[in-house]
Order: C-alpha cells, then sequence, then structure tokens
C-alpha cells in the first residue's frame, strides 16, 4: 500500500488524520479513494468541473506530478503522495517536497564510508564518494540515493516528504563533493595529513546533520542570500532557522 500525507489545513475534512494507507496504482486513483472516504475534502482539491484546483500541488516522494504525467502517474508500495497547497497565492517560498528520508540515508552511508576509509587508510574510497557527491549535484539528487531506493523497495524505509528548498542542499552536497576532491588530490601529492584534514571535515559535518539536524552548507547557502550574493536566490522556509532541518507542516 502507499500513503497519502495531509497537511494541516485540510485535516479538518479527515477526522484530524495526517496520513492515510490507500490503495491505487495512480495519483487519481488515490485521491477518488481519499475523496470517496472523506467526501467534505472534495471541493477543497477539484472545482466544480472535477479538475484539480490550480493551488493543489502534489508530490510523489520526491517528484512534482506536473513533471510526470499528472493524476496519471503511477504510485507503487511504498510511495507517498503527498497534497501541499499553496499558501497566500503561491507555494510558500517556492518550496518543494523534499525527501529527507533520501538525504539522511545517504548522509549515514557516506558518513559509513567515509569512516571506514580512515579506519583501513583506503583514500580510493574518499575518492569515490567525492565522484558520488559531485555527480549527485550535478544531477539535484542525494549522492547514494540508489542505496535508499533499495531499502525502500526493500520496506525497510519510507520517504519523509518535507516542505524545504533544493537548492541549499545540493550546494551543501557540492561543497562537500569538492572538500574530499581536495582530499583525493592531497593523497596524490603524497600529502595524506591535508587529505584526511579535508576528509574530516566532511565527516563532521555531515555527523552534525545526520544528528544534530543542522547542515553547515545550507546555513551558508541562506547566509550568501541574506547578503545578496548572485545566485544565492532562496530564504529559509517560513519560521525555520537558517540550516536547521524544516520540521512537517503544521
Amino acid at each position: 500500500m502507499s500513503q497519502i500525507r495531509v497537511p494541516t489545513p485540510l485535516r479538518a475534512y479527515t477526522e484530524g488524520q495526517s496520513q492515510l494507507k490507500v490503495e491505487a496504482s495512480s495519483v487519481g486513483e488515490a485521491l477518488q479513494e481519499l475523496t470517496a472516504q472523506f467526501p467534505s475534502i472534495a471541493p477543497h482539491l477539484y472545482n466544480d468541473e472535477g479538475d484539480l484546483r490550480p493551488y493543489v500541488n502534489l508530490f510523489v516522494n520526491d517528484q512534482d506530478v506536473r513533471a510526470l504525467d499528472g493524476e496519471q502517474t503511477e504510485i507503487h508500495d511504498g510511495d507517498t503522495l503527498m497534497i501541499l497547497p499553496s499558501i497566500a497565492g503561491g507555494l510558500s517560498g517556492s518550496l518543494k517536497a523534499l525527501d529527507h528520508s533520501a538525504m539522511q540515508t545517504s548522509m549515514a552511508v557516506r558518513l559509513g564510508l567515509l569512516l571506514a576509509a580512515f579506519v583501513v587508510d583506503a583514500p580510493w574510497l574518499v575518492a569515490i564518494a567525492s565522484l558520488l557527491m559531485l555527480i549527485g549535484t550535478a544531477r539535484g539528487r542525494p549522492d547514494f540515493v540508489f542505496v535508499y531506493r533499495a531499502l525502500r523497495r526493500a520496506g525497510w524505509i519510507s520517504p519523509d516528504l518535507i516542505p524545504d528548498n533544493p537548492e541549499p542542499h545540493r550546494f551543501s552536497l557540492g561543497i562537500g563533493g569538492v572538500f574530499l576532491a581536495g582530499g583525493t588530490l592531497a593523497f596524490l601529492a603524497g600529502l595524506p595529513v591535508a587529505g584526511w584534514a579535508l576528509t574530516w571535515i566532511v565527516i563532521g559535518l555531515s555527523a552534525l546533520n545526520l544528528f544534530g539536524g543542522f547542515c553547515v552548507g545550507c546555513a551558508a547557502y541562506y547566509w550568501f542570500n541574506r547578503i545578496g550574493l548572485p545566485g544565492f536566490v532562496k530564504a529559509p522556509p517560513p519560521g525555520v532557522f537558517p540550516g536547521r532541518r524544516p520540521g512537517h507542516p503544521d
């Protein structure tokens, strides 16, 4: 079964339930099941012609269905359909539904890989981690997303969709990849102390993000935005301290 995550403004129409299990093969079928179970929510999702209202944003895991097949987008067991209504006439800060479970899984794998590299003195593992981080930055995906997807298919982990800005996380991932690339070059130049120092910076920041919920790279992005540096266009989500992990919609 898949699940629908209902935002707080609409929970009054689902008897206060924030997550609902559904058996459906597409986004449209999932919404039909939702409205059949809770008819009073239908006018808040659809207009009189039966079309989805323009301020209702739908995400399957971390992907906007508008970029997929709309209401015909397929959903599978373990997927999460998130309803994210616009706020005050527009999606708050152009936030996206980011799968923080994917990001945290990637951080955990990265942390384990880099610690293993240090323990067994294997700089080549640092090079692999750097490459995956830089590829993830280019693709706009977590570096070890393939591990997350395998765990999700196995039913060991579930998506955790939270409205957030993807740009700061992408920036942070890229900075980490650059640090590890610098560490790799230091190893090749015969400077292992410098190589491991750069590696441990990434280890420490990844651990702080994973266990402390604070992304230093994201905080730097938002600080650059505050001083008006070109290219840094996103402000923190409303009510969220820059760099802190956002919570679920209230």
